[in-house]
């Protein structure tokens, strides 16, 4: 950005000196040079300081991962790549049949233990029982109505069924293999359908001049030449190179450690964002325009719009 202004200040002074004749001598040059190192070193500080600027905005989504509660064989794959699907549609279904075999057994041992419960009840009601062996037969069913509750949900969840509205991409999931109730296998990846928020990267003197709800353009990769707007949703209070783990570390001084950029958060707000024919997860530049010295805000502006041109030529942007 910083090259454009200087390339644009060289163009005009070229222009003047064309234009009214001006001679090239130990006085005009260093006059023109002079003068623009003051102005545009103004210019520049006012419009970064109070405009700031990010090469790095990238849109981030939620997805979850999807892991089944029951461990067992892939018999049906009902979703399809990238494909709509609302909240309780199923996505795969594991077999049924050992769970399903689990819960009749479970079944003849309750209708046992409920006949051998009544049983007791009448010898203790006779007299001829005691109420031990009553209360015995009474924690038996019980405990075998929670195991059938138990396998009655494990049942249930052979069915694997989407969290929410959303879909689901680059599906490997096949019949016949193993799904595995493990935090680290995950079967499928869920993408929620939400618009995503834009988090541009700033640097850490841009939080002087930063306020929620400032207004704010982005110029995406995927769409050269456009420019959207939109406005601050939230500023991240913290910088992720900055986090202490519990772990046997000790901390040192890294020398070549960038330092941290800021996470902002932007919304678009322009109803023209076409958001459904983006890749969720594009990339881009952004700009934020605060309160003040807003008539510098111009050449951000500009700028911004410069780089959205880049766009098109992507070897050298």
């Amino acid at each position: 950005m910083d090259l454009l202004l200087i390339l644009t200040y060289t163009a005009l002074c070229v222009v003047i000196f064309k234009v009214f004749k001006i001679p090239l001598n130990k006085w005009s040059i260093p006059t023109a040079v002079l003068g623009g190192v003051v102005m545009l070193g103004t210019l520049l500080l006012l419009m970064n300081y109070n405009h700031p600027y990010t090469e790095t905005l990238r849109q981030y989504y939620v997805t979850t991962p999807i892991i089944p509660e029951v461990r067992g064989r892939i018999v049906e794959v009902s979703v399809t790549d990238n494909t709509p699907v609302k909240k309780g549609d199923v996505l795969f279904k594991i077999d049924p049949q050992p769970f399903e075999d689990r819960l009749r057994g479970i079944d003849e041992e309750l209708s046992a233990a409920v006949i051998e419960l009544k049983r007791a009840q009448q010898l203790l009601d006779t007299r001829a029982g005691s109420e031990a062996a009553r209360d015995q037969a009474a924690a038996k069913v019980a405990t075998l109505e929670a195991r059938r509750d138990e396998l009655s949900f494990n049942l249930e969840q052979t069915t694997v069924r989407a969290p929410g509205d959303g879909f689901v991409t680059q599906i490997a999931l096949r019949p016949g293999m193993m799904a595995l109730p493990l935090a680290m296998n995950s079967t499928l990846t869920f993408i929620h359908e939400e618009q995503g928020l834009f988090v541009g990267w700033f640097r850490q003197n841009s939080l002087l001049r930063l306020e929620e709800g400032h207004q704010a353009e982005i110029a995406l990769d995927a769409l050269p030449g456009q420019i959207y707007q939109a406005e601050i949703a939230k500023i991240f209070p913290v910088i992720g190179e900055g986090q202490v783990r519990a772990q046997a570390d000790i901390l040192r001084y890294d020398q070549q450690r960038v330092a941290g950029r800021v996470a902002v958060a932007l919304r678009v707000t322009d109803p023209s964002f076409p958001q459904d024919k983006l890749p969720v997860g594009t990339f881009g530049q952004g700009a934020i325009y605060s309160d003040h010295f807003t008539h510098v805000g111009v050449m951000r502006k500009i700028l911004l719009r410069m780089s959205g041109w880049m766009n098109y030529v992507f070897p050298i942007h």
